[in-house]
């Protein structure tokens, strides 16, 4: 609990200092037919390994940079019911993210640079007409972390460490229509390789998505940034 809590408060510490961390966007690796996927956002991060046809393995996080130090607090890991800190050495170089100790190197596909970048937790879903606010009750929580150009979607219950599912790839969003290419889905690897257009706005700081999901049911939900 007393490292969590020191992790928080650097967490708040850096979100307050101007401008970003150096590793805020997304990284990409690719390993004969693996790629992994990093995404840093907002003081989270993520790491996603897969296939062109199936899902490997994801883990995240609160993180903050000390220096030229990654220290994540894992609150999810699908390969690993233990979660555990991470304390990684990086070096940035051009537009790559280097891992010394470990001799991985990551291109860079963003730098947080679009309109929806942020981590994000539904708060509103529309049921008969109305929009009902979402009340959740323990540790249980579904997020989604957007960076420019990526983005990943995650079930968790980080008290149990408990993962339920995930979900990403790229996404574009421009003249109030958003679109996901999905690349991993951990439940369905049917999914990987369909796109879902949806019409979206944002308005008063909230993302307003709405369109058919997957099944071809209606959905409008709002979502809320979490600041971590």
């Amino acid at each position: 609990m007393k490292l969590f809590f020191i992790f928080s408060i650097l967490g708040i510490i850096q979100n307050n200092l101007p401008g970003k961390s150096p590793v805020e966007g997304a990284w990409i690796h690719h390993e004969k037919n693996i790629t992994t996927v990093l995404l840093f956002c907002d003081g989270y991060f993520t790491s996603a390994r897969y296939t062109d046809t199936s899902f490997i393995e994801t883990s995240g996080g609160p993180y903050f940079v000390d220096d030229n130090r990654l220290h994540v607090k894992e609150e999810f890991n699908s390969a690993a019911k233990n979660l555990s800190d991470r304390h990684l050495q990086f070096k940035l170089q051009n537009e790559e993210l280097l891992f010394p100790d470990r001799n991985l190197s990551f291109e860079r596909m963003d730098s947080n640079e679009g309109a929806l970048s942020g981590v994000w937790k539904i708060t509103k879903r529309m049921q008969d007409g109305q929009l009902i606010p979402i009340h959740q009750t323990g540790t249980r929580k579904t997020l989604k972390i957007l960076t420019g150009k990526r983005f990943q979607w995650f079930a968790i219950d980080p008290a149990s460490s408990t993962f339920s599912g995930t979900g990403g790839g790229t996404y574009t969003f421009k003249d109030g229509k958003y679109t996901e290419n999905i690349e991993f889905f951990s439940r369905d690897a049917s999914r990987i390789g369909a796109s879902l257009s949806f019409d979206d706005h944002l308005e008063n700081g909230e993302w307003h998505h709405t369109g058919l999901s997957s099944k071809g049911a209606k959905i409008y939900e709002v979502w809320g940034k979490v600041v971590q």
